[in-house]
């Protein structure tokens, strides 16, 4: 075995039996070498290995500390991943009166002859109904896909997933925010894709940053959240959106473009409270470089996870491309959900919702600026989640370990991060799960513990 890995196994023991502490910083890797009587490149190799297993995490300028919780996973954002009696990594959004509004469409497919056409499998490209329906349902001001276009899913994730196989060879580049989705994460290692973290700006994406980077070593495609970007919550300008569109068609890049939580972004001119203006319509990345883009969504979050569907909006000439990703990997969607799909959209269910859930987010935001006045919290008051820069001396493990300890179950900020050299002091909170009260007291508890030492 190489010497560097002997000596992360050492340490890894060291940690598993407590002489090395959770918290406990690591000496620089310079005297590390030197305690040990090896070259540094030996010392850099060894840290990096300890990362790699979610030992330890680095900190740009502060330097390489034990983690106090276990690695984040990507399932944390998917599933509960613990027991916490408030758990603020799951965020589905459910709105009062929810299956009361679901059950009336249901009714009509439990037919026995409306049944049996229901419980076929459907193509990736689904119905000539279900194509006109997702239409509609994505359709936003300066932007209407065409339903030719439109292929389905099992949800969302598994549309990310076809899409980018159908787009990037394993060992291929994808360009990423530094920030980015868990899950693509992990979609990305199980499709053998390298990760890129894309140079960001208090405007987004840079893009100079795509073009800098693609001319290095070629991007076989990106992946960005321009709407609601989760975790931050942050918004794409429309000028920025049009310079990404530019930059991209010139370099000839194809795009994913994630919106499944665009359907908070209110279209209304009328201004909401918190700022007293209303927010402008922006056209989708897809509108400004329809021959690139490729949108993902869902119904996951604008109606329940476990009766869902997800939609593929690609360029006209990818169709039967993406539409053979999908069915090598098993990722098409269930003709019973796709059925329902089209009468919830059809009857209004889907529009109700969606306004129920807008206005649930708004007020829980509102909640977060009560409990956490005085701390830099960042979010959009139309989003689900909020991305909260913890006090020195917090770290986002050794805070999360402690909101565990007090029955809260929160997302550290390194779960979301391309570059483990860059690991933020923050957490991201899900406010869309929990109960009402639950989160208020749970936001409460978070505050004091933030307010201590750890």
């Amino acid at each position: 075995m190489d010497d560097y890995r002997r000596l992360a196994d050492r340490m890894a023991d060291d940690i598993a039996a407590g002489r090395l502490k959770p918290g406990e910083r690591l000496p620089p890797q310079r005297v590390f070498a030197r305690r040990r009587g090896i070259a540094g490149s030996t010392a850099g190799r060894v840290y990096a290995e300890l990362v790699r297993r979610g030992l330890v995490v680095g900190e740009v300028g502060r330097g390489t500390f034990v983690r106090a919780a276990p690695a984040a996973t990507g399932r944390a954002l998917v599933e509960a991943a613990t027991a916490a009696p408030v758990n603020l990594e799951l965020n589905y959004p459910c709105a009062p009166g929810q299956s009361e509004l679901l059950a009336p469409a249901l009714a009509p497919l439990l037919r026995p002859d409306v049944l049996t056409d229901a419980l076929r499998p459907a193509p990736a490209t689904g119905t000539a109904p279900a194509r006109e329906a997702a239409a509609t349902l994505l359709a936003t001001p300066g932007w209407r896909p065409a339903p030719d276009q439109v292929l389905f899913t099992g949800n969302a994730r598994q549309a990310i997933a076809a899409t980018l196989a159908s787009l990037v060879r394993p060992g291929g580049r994808l360009g990423v925010e530094p920030l980015t989705y868990p899950l693509v994460k992990e979609i990305a290692a199980r499709l053998g894709i390298g990760l890129v973290a894309l140079a960001a700006d208090e405007g987004g994406v840079r893009p100079d940053s795509v073009a800098a980077v693609h001319r290095g070593t070629p991007l076989s495609a990106l992946y960005l959240q321009p709407t609601l970007h989760n975790p931050t919550s942050f918004t794409t300008d429309e000028e920025r959106i049009r310079q990404l569109a530019a930059v991209v068609s010139e370099l000839n890049i194809p795009v994913v473009e994630d919106r499944i939580w665009s359907f908070l972004a209110d279209p209304s001119p009328d201004p909401p409270p918190a700022s007293g203006r209303g927010y402008p319509h922006l056209a989708p990345l897809a509108a400004h470089a329809p021959g690139l883009t490729h949108v993902v969504d869902g119904l996951s979050k604008r109606v329940a996870p476990g009766l869902t569907v997800g939609f593929v909006v690609v360029p006209g000439e990818r169709v039967e491309a993406v539409a053979a990703a999908v069915r090598s990997g098993g990722w098409s969607a269930g003709r019973f959900a796709m059925e329902a799909a089209v009468r919830w959209i059809g009857d209004g269910t889907v529009r109700r919702l969606v306004a129920a859930k807008r206005a649930d987010a708004g007020h829980r935001q509102r909640i977060v600026g009560e409990e956490l006045r005085g701390f830099a919290v960042r979010s959009d008051p139309r989003a689900c989640f909020a991305w909260w820069e913890l006090p020195a001396p917090w770290r986002a493990d050794t805070f999360t370990a402690a909101a565990a300890a007090h029955g809260i179950a929160v997302t550290p900020g390194p779960a979301f991060v391309v570059d483990p050299s860059r690991t933020p002091d923050a957490v991201r909170l899900g406010l869309a799960s929990a109960p009402e009260p639950d989160l208020r007291r749970a936001l409460r508890t978070l505050a004091d513990v933030a307010r201590g030492t750890p």
